[in-house]
């Protein structure tokens, strides 16, 4: 599987990272750890998890889905080198337990630490920005961890980019690490987010991105075509949005280039992330070895620039 350089961080990770929102939540620990296997098994590296996943779950508190990527790289008996996690700080976890003050990072990373059963985490974001703590403040503290060896890298997600361009200023400023990696929400459909100047700053800066909701919380896979679509899936209420003129006309460009390619429609979504200038991967999850199957499938398919273009355009 051939990787990606991830911005400045000194990680390589294949074109595509395993989602650990469904951990606890839609899939369960079993099923869990059957997706890493087959994830694993298939050349891919890399996991995103959270703190606060699945937190949502009925009797969840945050943490789940970390405590269950912990079980497995206990059990995988794979090198720890070869298995790249990243999870995130930030998430509301509780009174006094949330947000990007040093106290509040310090003591996150020792619960997902333990939650992970390891000694280092490879990539740290902050989730979500938080205005009541100085970005100095913040970067102080990645600093003391990655001195400590517990953080090899950090980044961010959810920033725009006058809030990215400001920490990069402050980092460089105090001489404090920096922020490589961007965590932006990115899909066919959720483009105006990220295009123009935030992109045009990562690619300036040399900052890697992984994007999440890649397929617009499952809408790109062309499950749900209309509202009686929607009641069958505890995803189903966040996709009603895109229900419209515009999802429509871009479900109809994918089914094309889908048939054109033998594929399916989640596969030819993701595969137009990838291609994506400024782009290192995206995320995606699976709750059967089906579904992952068809997931890890996008990374092997090039798209023609005549497909990229009417994807693109189908979707402006």
């Amino acid at each position: 599987m051939e990787k990606r350089t991830l911005g400045r961080t000194g990680l390589s990770i294949a074109p595509l990272v395993f989602g650990g929102n469904v951990f606890g939540w839609t899939a369960d620990e079993k099923t869990s750890f059957d997706l890493l296997d087959a994830f694993f098994d298939a050349g891919f590296n890399t996991i995103d998890t959270a703190d606060v996943y699945s937190s949502w779950a009925p009797g969840n508190s945050g943490g789940e889905s970390e405590t269950i990527v912990g079980k497995w790289l206990k059990r995988s008996g794979r090198s720890r080198d070869d298995v790249v996690v990243v999870t995130k700080v930030g998430s509301d976890m509780g009174p006094g337990r949330k947000g990007l003050s040093a106290r509040w990072i310090i003591e996150a990373v020792e619960d997902s630490l333990r939650r992970l059963q390891t000694d280092h985490i490879d990539l740290y974001l902050s989730h979500w920005p938080d205005a009541d703590t100085p970005y100095a403040e913040t970067m102080g503290a990645y600093d003391r961890l990655r001195a400590q060896g517990k953080v090899r890298s950090i980044g961010c997600s959810n920033l725009d980019a006058a809030q990215l361009r400001a920490a990069l200023d402050v980092a460089r400023a105090a001489d404090r690490p920096r922020y490589d990696v961007l965590q932006p929400e990115y899909n066919l459909y959720d483009r105006s987010g990220f295009e123009g100047p935030l992109r045009n700053l990562c690619m300036a800066e040399d900052i890697g991105v992984i994007t999440y909701y890649s397929l617009a919380s499952g809408f790109l896979t062309g499950k749900y075509r209309s509202h009686k679509d929607l009641g069958g899936s505890v995803r189903g209420g966040g996709v009603e949005k895109y229900l419209d003129g515009r999802g429509m006309r871009i479900l109809g460009a994918l089914d094309e280039v889908a048939a054109d390619l033998a594929s399916k429609p989640a596969e030819i979504a993701l595969a137009w992330i990838m291609a994506r200038k400024g782009v290192t991967a995206p995320i995606a999850s699976a709750t059967s070895l089906e579904q992952l199957a068809s997931l890890t499938r996008s990374a092997a398919l090039v798209l023609s620039e005549e497909q990229m273009q009417h994807l693109s355009e189908a979707s402006d």
